[in-house]
């Protein structure tokens, strides 16, 4: 027990320091520059759908009007423009009568909340050793490069930890709805959808489909022919930055072709576990759905690896073993050290995670937190028994008065 609590107050230490020193790093960066973000672009683009109409959103000679609007001193460039999805947009549009830098602020709160509530529902443990994971979180480069940036990836962890609470609380309609709101970036959990479907979670998938193209027309409807051509050549033109492609399997293979057919593999294979382990806790599943779907993307930067966070927490969570815990220190180690080493050892821990479920054999290194809580309690009543009956199986006299003589 000693043991134990040392290396909770250590952990507790290492990630108070961690945490301490991003807040510092977002705080210094934010006072650098204020728009050196990239919810600069989502709230420049929201202006341009009030004041032209939904769609010129991408048009970039628009977004830049009103990016020197706001002072940014910010010049349209490869990376620096507005390519979301619609939706996001709209979000960012109730933000606008503010002035730029309080809607920062504001949206900051937002995406902490959304952190926070991923926590707490993904979280391994009980009471406060728990926060260590929230504070570990903050430590974690990805995150708070991501808070810096403003970017949604923490609305999608949430959308998907809503989903497991959901299905947890037998309300899969509302499961499924809340993956609506993966369109702010749908390359985060492209399979969480699917993987509804071959886990058997029919009603589940059903409501994910149906908010997802509900979404998705009116997306459609709001930016007209003239919307969707440009945001259509805004994507291809983002095929073709290579800061889009390294960190993929782009930065591995000969080209393109290849590339995506490997992807698709990928995500086959993700799926295909996602059916053998239907009948477990449905965070593990959903884990895997993360990891594999980030393996499988066509588009992944530094601030998204927040989703392999969030698989981390919800597989320690639902499983019982150390080689899961391994893999979440290792993942947290390649995510940390992102910046220094490149993608590369983040793309083959996704793909050993894959690797390692695909054998049978190693299942019985891990079990269901639940089925593993069960049969401790069965063990411990066991060990009660054998007590009681090594004392009732003593030879005991028939008549208590015989013991006087």
């Amino acid at each position: 027990m000693r043991r134990r609590n040392l290396v909770i107050a250590g952990a507790a230490a290492a990630a108070t320091v961690a945490a301490a020193y991003d807040v510092w790093l977002w705080a210094t960066n934010y006072l650098a520059d204020n728009f050196h973000n990239d919810f600069t672009f989502y709230y420049a683009a929201a202006r341009v759908g009030i004041i032209h109409g939904g769609k010129y959103v991408y048009d970039l000679n628009l977004q830049q009007e009103q990016l020197d609007a706001i002072g940014s001193h910010i010049t349209i460039a490869q990376l620096a423009r507005y390519v979301s999805p619609p939706p996001l947009e709209w979000l960012v549009t109730v933000l606008t009568p503010l002035p730029y830098q309080a809607a920062y602020w504001v949206w900051s709160a937002g995406l902490l909340a959304a952190l926070a509530y991923a926590w707490h529902t993904a979280a391994p443990g009980k009471g406060r050793a728990r926060v260590i994971f929230l504070v570990a979180a903050i430590g974690w480069l990805p995150v708070i490069y991501g808070l810096q940036l403003g970017q949604p990836a923490l609305l999608v962890a949430a959308a998907v930890a809503a989903c497991y609470a959901f299905l947890k609380d037998d309300e899969p309609v509302w499961a499924g709805a809340m993956l609506g709101f993966i369109v702010f970036k749908p390359q985060l959990a492209l399979l969480v959808p699917p993987a509804l479907l071959v886990a058997g979670r029919w009603r589940a998938f059903t409501a994910s489909a149906v908010t997802l193209v509900l979404v998705a027309v009116l997306s459609l409807i709001a930016l007209e022919q003239h919307g969707i051509n440009a945001y259509l050549g805004i994507l291809r033109f983002a095929t073709t930055v290579p800061q889009n492609q390294s960190q993929t399997l782009a930065a591995w293979l000969p080209n393109l072709f290849i590339t995506r057919a490997v992807e698709g593999a990928i995500a086959l294979w993700t799926l295909a576990l996602v059916y053998r382990l239907r009948n477990r806790d449905p965070r593990v599943w959903l884990a895997v759905a993360l990891v594999g779907g980030l393996a499988a993307s066509p588009y992944v930067h530094y601030d998204d690896l927040v989703m392999l966070g969030l698989a981390a927490l919800l597989f320690l969570s639902a499983t019982r073993g150390r080689w899961p815990w391994a893999v979440a220190l290792g993942f947290f180690v390649a995510g940390e050290g992102f910046p220094i080493w490149g993608a590369g050892p983040v793309l083959a821990g996704e793909l050993l995670v894959l690797l390692l479920l695909s054998v049978p054999a190693l299942e019985h290194h891990y079990r269901d937190a639940e089925e593993h809580d069960a049969e401790a309690e069965h063990d411990a009543g066991l060990e009660r028994d054998r007590q009681h009956l090594a004392v009732d199986g003593q030879a005991q006299p028939v008549d208590g008065g015989a013991r006087k003589t």
